[in-house]
C-alpha cells in the first residue's frame, strides 16, 4: 500500500490522481493457479464484487436505519469491465495483470486506487468522487482496507456462477437504452450480458445483439 504515488498508474496511458495520504492506492500479489487463463475474469469479477460489498456495508454502518446499499442516496455499481461507481462518478480503479503459463495463470497483480478521504480532485478526469465528498465524513483507510480483503476472500471462494451472477446484478446502466460509443459512432442500445470471458452484450434500437470485447466501445458519459 502507498501512501502517496508519484506516477499513479491507469489503463493504457492513463493516470491515477491520489493526494497524498488520503486515499486507498494499494496491489495484491495473487497466485491463482486453480483458474484457468480462460476464465481469467472471474478475478475482475471477484474484486469488483467485494468492492461494491465493501462500500454497501460501509454505507449502511453510516445510515443503520436505512437498507439501501448506497452512498449519499446513490447506487454503487460496477461500469464494464471494473470500474466502482456512486451513481454517475467513479470512486474506485481497478488494473488487472495476469502472467499465463499454458492455461495456467501463475501471478496475478491486482492494482486498486479508492477515493476515500480526498477532499478535491484536481486533474482533468471527467467524474472522480471520493467517499469523504459524498458523506462529509473522515473514513479510517485501515479497515477500510481490511474490510475489503475480507470480501475479497469471500468472492475468490463464491462458485463461479453465483460470482458472475452477483457481478451482473451489479452492473452500471443495466436497466433501459443509453448512449454508447464505438469504432462506428455513438449509438443506443442497453446493456444484455456479460459473458464468462468478459466480453459486453448489448442490444441496439434495432434488436441487433453486439458483442464487444475491452476497450472496444465507451459508454457515453
Amino acid at each position: 500500500m502507498a501512501e502517496y504515488q508519484t506516477a499513479g498508474k491507469g489503463c493504457g496511458s492513463n493516470t491515477w490522481e491520489s493526494e497524498r495520504g488520503k486515499n486507498l492506492t494499494f496491489s495484491l500479489l495473487l497466485h491463482p493457479t486453480e483458474i484457468k487463463a480462460n476464465s481469467q475474469f472471474r478475478i475482475s469479477e471477484a474484486v469488483s464484487v467485494a468492492l461494491c460489498e465493501t462500500l454497501e456495508h460501509f454505507s449502511r454502518s453510516l445510515s443503520p436505519t436505512d437498507s439501501s446499499p448506497d452512498l449519499g442516496e446513490q447506487e454503487i455499481t460496477i461500469k464494464w469491465p471494473n470500474d466502482i461507481y456512486v451513481g454517475d462518478h467513479k470512486i474506485c480503479g481497478i488494473l488487472i495483470e495476469n502472467r499465463l503459463k499454458g492455461s495456467t495463470i501463475t501471478d496475478s497483480i491486482v492494482g486498486i486506487g479508492l477515493n476515500v478521504n480526498q477532499r478535491e480532485f484536481l486533474s482533468d478526469a471527467p467524474n472522480p468522487v471520493s467517499i469523504y465528498q459524498l458523506t462529509g465524513e473522515e473514513t479510517d483507510r485501515e479497515v477500510l482496507l481490511q474490510a475489503f480483503l475480507k470480501e475479497f476472500s469471500k468472492a475468490m471462494e463464491t462458485e463461479p456462477e453465483a460470482l458472475a451472477e452477483a457481478y451482473r446484478s451489479r452492473l452500471y446502466r443495466r436497466e433501459g437504452m443509453h448512449r454508447f460509443s464505438d469504432n462506428q459512432g455513438v449509438f443506443e442500445a442497453k446493456v444484455l450480458n456479460v459473458l464468462d470471458d468478459g466480453r459486453l452484450v448489448l442490444l441496439d434500437a434495432e434488436g441487433k445483439a453486439r458483442m464487444y470485447a475491452f476497450k472496444e466501445v465507451v459508454f457515453c458519459l
